[in-house]
């Protein structure tokens, strides 16, 4: 799939009980932590108000590292801080949509390309597990447990990205599509949805057989695009 949230918010546990807070600094990390993973699992969605002092509630620390925490969340963009009312979640637009997926097409088909000349046959036993198990979850004709299917598509992303070798690239990736994630993107995809990227996955892992770089670079465009068309379609209905 071309993105890799969208799994039914996890049960809760803030983590936090029992022993000392330790340093400001890590009581800020952990803060961090709780508050991004929560938002990134639609705990909090899209215009939702998040308050310190319930945050420091929920974290079991004070308001100075929820603070400095909600600092960091506005500059990763996850957050916009509203004076009087502490921060506010963000909402993407069309034309955000539009930035992040355009960016996420040039950058991944790259990383498919790079990939194509420079995996192993070890790397290719692994992606076709995961197209395996993938499958298995979307075909079993029940409804899809986005929970199961969410980390396996993660890995699937994440191998290409560790098997084109390039860092620098796959930060640049990361940091684009953990916008998309917020708006829990599995859960707007439909049966034939799901269909035609598990197709996609398949393919990608054929051009990578091939050691074809074009054809695994044009699959992954074709695979992003698609799921821009997903969020585009639903949300301008």
């Amino acid at each position: 799939m071309a993105d890799s949230a969208g799994a039914l918010a996890p049960q809760w546990d803030n983590g936090f009980s029992g022993g000392p807070s330790g340093g400001s600094n890590r009581a800020a990390d952990r803060a961090y932590r709780f508050i991004r993973e929560g938002i990134l699992a639609s705990r909090w969605p899209p215009g939702a108000h998040l308050r310190e002092q319930e945050l420091a509630e929920l974290t079991g620390v004070s308001r100075t590292p929820v603070r400095e925490a909600l600092r960091r969340l506005s500059a990763d963009g996850l957050l916009q801080l509203v004076p009087n009312l502490g921060a506010k979640v963000n909402a993407w637009t069309i034309q955000d949509l539009d930035e992040i997926f355009g960016l996420r097409a040039t950058l991944e088909s790259q990383v498919a390309g790079l990939a194509a000349s420079r995996a192993e046959p070890h790397h290719l036993i692994e992606l076709g597990a995961l197209c395996n198990a993938m499958e298995a979850v979307v075909g079993n004709g029940d409804a899809v447990d986005f929970s199961r299917i969410t980390p396996l598509n993660d890995r699937f992303h994440g191998l290409l990205i560790d098997i084109a070798g390039d860092r620098r690239l796959g930060q640049m990736i990361r940091q684009v599509v953990e916008m998309p994630l917020v708006l829990r993107t599995f859960a707007r995809y439909s049966r034939r949805d799901l269909a035609r990227s598990m197709n996609h996955h398949r393919e990608i892992v054929e051009a990578l057989t091939a050691g074809d770089g074009e054809w695994a670079s044009s699959v992954m465009r074709a695979h992003v695009r698609a799921g821009r068309a997903v969020f585009t379609v639903q949300k301008t209905e």
